[in-house]
């Protein structure tokens, strides 16, 4: 009881000084009509959020897994406010099941986005794991989904399964999921998930590599692949880290120390194969690596990752092509001890460079509050200001989003936390944060491909301005935990008045490029269609007809002699 005063006594204190802070993150979630949080099954898993303009009316909707509790599917009102449409969305199955994390693509590429809900078992069986089915939602294009899962060839894939990430790995504009699977067989209780249980444990899992059909049906291809890697998954981001044109990519694991280290799996294009070169490129971290950041902080045109864990987050820094990456947390001002879930790269105060966003929360039901954090980027060193920004939450974190839901211009962020199993001091549900920054200029921009995937997931756009080189990577799910961020672009332009160039990298091989854009709007880019390339017979028929011709010709000539 004594200490659970005293964390009541600190709690206050951080929340006065939380109150007097210059705050620049409004928490809007209640005139929002955010009303959410996050129930566990058994312990501390989950859960995601994913960033969707499911009605393509321009305003960015979200849907939010709940655990045991319903999901929400907020509509974005276009006011500053939201709407839980999930009742009539054709999304109610999910009552059936304990949801874990979301993802969100145009599988059969009908121009609306579809979502893939991963779940770890049913809520009224108790079974042995692996206990349910994942959830294939297709978008019907009136503002209701329908259950797809048995349709695209999902519904014998028993798993108990935690992030989920699409990515067209073979760049026929279809996109393929990659699925984190934390259990292979399991029959304790998750509350007691520790060291001991999992040493000389046998349950670990494969992933899924999922290979979209022509948007009609789905193919587990992991083996097909050569993979046959087992570990606590907690999903998997497609990123192009080698900049060679194709989508790799890396995968979370729990318990990385005790059995299976995060993986690098290298796409080896045109080749139907991937390779884990983690070890080689220094990523293979024995970590308890819970999600991944995406982004290029130094704007040298390479991706770095921030990848969250339990004690101290790693900051792998890219070297460039063949050169191992570098883990600069302690020397960029990042060596906190911390429990990390969610993290998300955003360039919030709109000066050319990239901050970070990381959602902290402890295991659930320990429950020891601690603040997220918010670190500014300035000149290469980052320093936490969430408390002076408002955004030093002391909720249970777990997944969360970055997006612009105002259509102001610059990123706000939604962080999902949990109902505590046990008394806790502080109020814990999730929260939206409204940026309220006024400086530097911006520009947000969408791709629409037409032979790429739908929004450009994966492809690479960079933006000249200012004297900076910025560039970004379209986010297919499975970044920060369980979550997709928004597929629009953003980036900060600081003073410039102007963008010189804009140059997108699509996956499969385009480059296109827009020149002397204004700034403080959104570019929609559509990806110039390309007539695909077949193959001549007749011209090859012809090529070969007429030597043969000329070498009868000749033998004849020969014979008449």
């Amino acid at each position: 009881m004594e200490k659970m005063r005293l964390n009541s006594a600190i709690a206050l204190v951080f929340f006065s000084l939380v109150a007097k802070a210059q705050t620049r993150f409004t928490d809007v979630s209640q005139t929002a009509g955010i009303k959410h949080v996050f129930q566990v099954y058994e312990g501390m898993f989950g859960g995601g959020a994913c960033v969707i303009d499911y009605n393509n009316d321009g305003w960015e909707d979200v849907y939010i897994t709940s655990g045991t509790l319903d999901d929400v599917l907020y509509k974005n009102n276009g006011n500053g406010t939201f709407t839980n449409v999930f009742e009539g969305s054709g999304l109610e199955i999910t009552r059936k099941y304990v949801t874990q994390g979301v993802t969100g693509a145009d599988v059969n590429r009908d121009g609306f986005v579809d979502l893939f809900v991963t779940t770890i078992t049913s809520r009224e069986r108790k079974e042995v794991i692996p206990r349910e089915v994942n959830l294939l939602f297709l978008n019907n294009g009136n503002g209701t989904f329908r259950d797809a899962t048995k349709e695209y060839g999902l519904d014998q894939l028993y798993s108990f399964s935690t992030g989920a990430s699409f990515g067209d790995i073979n760049g026929d504009g279809y996109p393929d999921l990659y699925v984190g699977n934390y259990f292979n067989q399991y029959e304790g209780k998750l509350s007691v998930i520790n060291d001991a249980t999992v040493v000389g444990a046998n349950q670990i899992a494969e992933g899924y590599l999922l290979l979209n059909k022509n948007g009609k049906s789905f193919e587990s291809v992991y083996e097909k692949y050569g993979l046959n890697h087992r570990g606590f998954g907690f999903g998997g981001i497609f990123t192009d880290y080698d900049n060679d044109g194709d989508i790799d990519i890396f995968v979370n694991h729990d318990f990385g120390y005790k059995r299976t280290p995060d993986m690098l799996l290298e796409n080896l294009f045109p080749k139907k194969a991937f390779t884990d070169v983690a070890e080689k490129m220094g990523l293979d971290l024995k970590i308890n690596s819970m999600g991944t950041a995406v982004g290029d902080y130094d704007n040298d045109g390479d991706m770095d990752y921030y990848m969250t864990n339990i004690k101290f987050n790693n900051f792998m820094v890219n070297q460039g092509k063949d050169k191992p990456f570098v883990n600069r947390t302690r020397e960029l001002g990042m060596a906190f001890i911390s429990i990390s879930w969610g993290a998300n790269f955003a360039d919030f105060d709109q000066d050319g460079d990239l901050d970070l966003f990381v959602s902290n929360g402890d295991l659930n039901p320990n429950c020891v509050p601690m603040a997220n954090f918010y670190y500014e980027n300035k000149n290469g060193q980052f320093t936490d200001l969430a408390y002076k920004y408002g955004l030093a939450d002391y909720g249970i974190g777990r997944g969360s989003v970055t997006f612009d839901f105002d259509n102001d211009g610059d990123q706000d962020i939604l962080a999902v936390n949990q109902i505590p199993v046990l008394d806790y001091p502080v109020p814990s549900f999730t929260h939206l944060y409204r940026n309220d920054s006024t400086s530097g200029n911006w520009v947000k921009i969408a791709l629409k491909g037409t032979q790429a995937e739908m929004h450009g997931l994966g492809s690479k756009i960079e933006v000249k301005a200012g004297g900076k080189t910025m560039i970004r990577e379209i986010d297919g799910g499975a970044s920060s935990h369980l979550s997709q961020n928004s597929v629009i672009a953003h980036f900060g332009l600081g003073d410039a008045k102007k963008i010189e160039t804009i140059t997108v990298y699509w996956i499969g091989g385009e480059k296109q490029i827009l020149t002397n854009q204004a700034v403080n709007q959104l570019i929609t880019i559509t990806e110039p269609f390309q007539e695909k390339k077949t193959f001549n017979w007749w011209y090859l028929s012809f090529l070969l007809i007429i030597p043969l011709l000329f070498l009868l010709r000749k033998k004849k000539n020969n014979a008449i002699k």
